[in-house]
C-alpha cells in the first residue's frame, strides 16, 4: 500500500563525500536553501588512532565551509567514521577494535573527544556527527558514555552532535545519552551483501520510524539514492541515479517500479554477454519513502548521499 502524502514539514539534510565531492557540491547548489544541514563525509583514523582527512577531503573543504555560509546557509556538519587507514594506504572499514580502544578508559575517551573539539573549531564546523559501526555489544556502555560526554563539551562551544545508527541497533540494550541527535538508518535492505532488491521499502521505513520514536526528543531518519547492479555472475555493485538511467538505455523494457517500495527496476545484458539486474531509487521513490517515514511520525530525513542526481530528483526534493 502506497504511504500518505506527507503533511509535516520536512526538515532535510544531506551527506557529500570526499571522493564524489565536485558532484555533491554541485547538486547541493540545486536544492539552494532546502537543506538544513550539510554533512562532509569524512574523517577517518590513521594508523595511530588520531584523526585523519584524506587528500579529496582538505581539496573539498574550503568549497564546502563557503558554500555552507553563503546564501541561504546550512549547518556545515562533520562526519566521523570508524574506517582506520594503515601506512600502506589500506583501510580496515568500520573497524570495532579502532572503537574499543577510543572508548576504554575515561582518559582514551577524553583524549579522543579533545582530537574531535580541535578539528571541528580549527576548520570551523558547527557541529559533529559520529558514524562509529559494528560497535562490539560489550562496548556500548563506554560507547554511550564517550556520546554523553562529547555531547556537553561540543555544546559548551556551542556546536552540535549527530549520532548515525545501524538499521539493526537494539535501543534497549544500548542506552543512548539525551542531547544529541540521532538518525537511523533506513537502508541496505537490500544491496552488496544479498541479491537483488531495493535498497528499502515502506514496511521497513515505518518499522524503523517507528523504533527511533522510542528514543526521546526528534531525530532523523536516513534514506539512501542510488542502487545497485547485480550480474547474474554473483557481483554486485553500486550505481549513482545517473549511472542507473545510463544502464537503463540498454535495457529491452522500461524500468517498472515496484508497489512495495516504489522503486525502480530493470535487467540488461552487457557486452559480454552477462545479464544484469539493477535496482534504484528516483525521485518518486525518495517522495514515497519520505511519506512512509512521516506516517512513522518522523518528518527529519537525512540523504545518503549527492552526487550523480538527476534533476528531477532533486526538484522533487526541494519540494518537500
Amino acid at each position: 500500500m502506497l504511504p500518505q502524502p506527507l503533511q509535516a514539514q520536512v526538515k532535510l539534510s544531506a551527506w557529500i563525500t570526499d571522493w564524489q565531492w565536485e558532484t555533491g557540491m554541485a547538486d547541493w547548489k540545486q536544492l539552494s536553501g532546502e537543506l538544513e544541514e550539510i554533512k562532509l563525509f569524512a574523517a577517518y583514523f590513521n594508523h595511530k588512532d588520531e584523526l585523519y582527512l584524506t587528500s579529496d577531503f582538505r581539496e573539498a573543504l574550503p568549497a564546502f565551509l563557503e558554500a555552507s555560509k553563503e546564501g541561504e546557509p546550512a549547518r556545515g556538519i562533520l562526519t566521523i567514521v570508524n574506517d582506520r587507514f594503515h601506512t600502506d594506504g589500506t583501510a580496515k572499514q568500520k573497524d570495532p577494535d579502532l572503537i574499543s580502544r577510543l572508548v576504554a578508559t575515561p582518559e582514551s575517551r577524553s583524549q579522543h573527544i579533545k582530537q574531535i573539539l580541535d578539528m571541528a573549531s580549527q576548520h570551523g564546523f558547527d557541529g559533529v556527527e559520529l558514524d562509529y559501526e559494528k560497535v562490539r555489544k560489550e562496548d556500548g556502555a563506554k560507547l554511550s558514555a564517550l556520546y554523553e560526554e562529547l555531547y556537553e563539551r561540543l555544546r559548551a562551544e556551542a556546536l552540535s552532535l549527530r549520532i548515525v545508527l545501524e538499521p539493526g541497533v537494539s535501543l534497549s540494550s544500548l542506552k543512548l545519552p539525551e542531547g544529541p541527535d540521532y538518525v537511523l538508518m533506513a537502508y541496505n535492505l537490500y544491496g552488496g551483501h544479498s541479491g537483488p532488491g531495493p535498497k528499502a521499502d515502506y514496511a521497513m521505513i515505518k518499522e524503523l520510524g517507528g523504533k527511533l520514536r522510542q528514543l526521546p526528543g526528534d531525530h532523523a531518519i536516513a534514506l539512501s539514492v542510488g542502487g545497485f547492479d547485480w550480474a547474474e555472475d554473483g557481483k554486485a555493485v553500486s550505481l549513482t541515479e545517473k549511472r542507473a538511467v545510463e544502464l537503463a538505455r540498454d535495457s529491452p523494457d522500461e524500468p517498472k517500479r515496484d508497489p512495495d517500495s516504489g522503486a525502480l527496476y530493470f535487467e540488461y545484458t552487457d557486452d559480454q554477454g552477462i545479464r544484469h539486474t539493477v535496482w534504484y531509487a528516483d525521485g518518486t521513490t525518495l517522495a514515497g519513502w519520505m511519506d512512509a517515514a512521516g506516517e512513522a511520525g518522523i518528518s527529519k530525513i537525512a540523504i545518503w548521499r549527492l552526487g550523480q542526481m538527476e534533476a528531477n530528483t532533486l526538484q522533487k526534493l526541494s519540494e518537500f
